[in-house]
């Protein structure tokens, strides 16, 4: 991948290339779809709070030093805490994003309570997943790994350390191998950036093989069996789980809980945990649905219960070693 480098910061700022609609494998809703949506309704009408999304803001527990956990903050927000090593994915603090009501529950961590962070992982640039308030609470210098496209906008705000990457590209950071891979979904965050940047989902690996898949946003398609072959045996995938409703709109860019437990089977996937549901009225599902579905369909596919990590907000599972292969909470 060509690339120049940013005299003035440790940015490798690829080439510039002015479109990535080329690699849609699904039509983003468009403006007729909008109108027609609005028409009918709207998103989020039918959501009014969060009652009954679960809660565990207990803190965040301690870790050996050869652990792996995995922590909920809410929506896609997870932070990881591989083998000594803090990764911080798709970080989501703000009590609003634009053009969404009210978040409908808290952060289940603290952002005070985060530990100091060795890289940021962005899925792609919907304001849920790159938000701008949450990263200026960042130092500066902190490692950002995010798709191609983005460097400049991260390079904008001050952070020093910026690595973009395509799908099937790796880095390692302490050890970690970290992967960027494809996802069904696009990018937009203004009327004129339709699809300038990249985006996908990540695939992490500890020294011992551990593995962990956090798919940032997709609809369901064939990109997840490719995955799986590719990174076999992968200890637990974060799937999207939530903003499935109304289906003809949601369907090409986001799963239902059904799609997710075939993504996870496709996946090869010994666990999956949840996201993307409960803290923002995306859609038009009620605030738990997304909850109480994925666990039927994790039943009606004969799949271990203790293999579904049904996190409630704030919680945490640590992920046993190849040879203790125990999980805890």
């Amino acid at each position: 991948m060509a690339t120049v480098l940013d005299e003035y910061r440790n940015v490798e700022v690829p080439v510039k290339r002015r479109s990535f609609a080329d690699r849609l494998s699904v039509s983003p809703p468009g403006l007729s779809d909008m109108l027609l949506l609005l028409w009918v309704g709207g998103l989020g009408m039918t959501r009014n709070d969060g009652d009954g999304v679960p809660i565990l803001r207990t803190g965040l527990p301690s870790i050996g030093a050869d652990d792996v956990a995995v922590t909920w903050v809410g929506h896609a927000t997870y932070l990881i805490r591989a083998c000594g090593i803090n990764l911080l994915v798709d970080p989501v603090w703000s009590g609003r994003i634009p053009g969404v009501r009210q978040r409908l529950t808290p952060p289940g961590v603290a952002f005070a309570e985060l530990p100091p962070i060795d890289a940021v992982l962005i899925s792609h640039n919907h304001y849920d997943h790159l938000d701008a308030p949450t990263l200026r609470r960042l130092p500066r210098d902190t490692p950002v790994l995010a798709p191609r496209g983005l460097a400049m906008w991260f390079g904008r705000r001050g952070f020093t350390s910026v690595t973009e990457m395509d799908w099937w590209e790796s880095t390692r950071i302490g050890g970690i191998d970290i992967d960027f891979v494809p996802a069904h979904h696009w990018s937009r965050r203004t009327l004129w950036d339709f699809c300038h940047s990249l985006w996908g989902g990540w695939v992490i690996t500890a020294p011992d093989g551990r593995r962990l898949y956090h798919a940032g946003d997709s609809g369901y398609g064939e990109y997840f069996t490719e995955i799986g072959r590719r990174y076999p045996d992968i200890d637990v995938a974060m799937l999207p789980i939530g903003a499935y409703e109304p289906r003809w709109f949601m369907r090409p860019v986001h799963m239902c809980p059904e799609e997710a437990v075939r993504a996870a089977s496709d996946l090869g996937a010994a666990r999956m945990a949840g996201m993307h549901w409960g803290a923002f009225a995306l859609s038009q599902e009620p605030p738990v649905e997304p909850l109480n579905r994925v666990r039927k369909a994790w039943r009606e596919a004969g799949r271990d219960p203790d293999e579904l990590w049904d996190l409630a907000v704030g919680e945490t599972r640590v992920l046993g070693g190849r040879d203790h292969p125990a999980d805890h909470g």
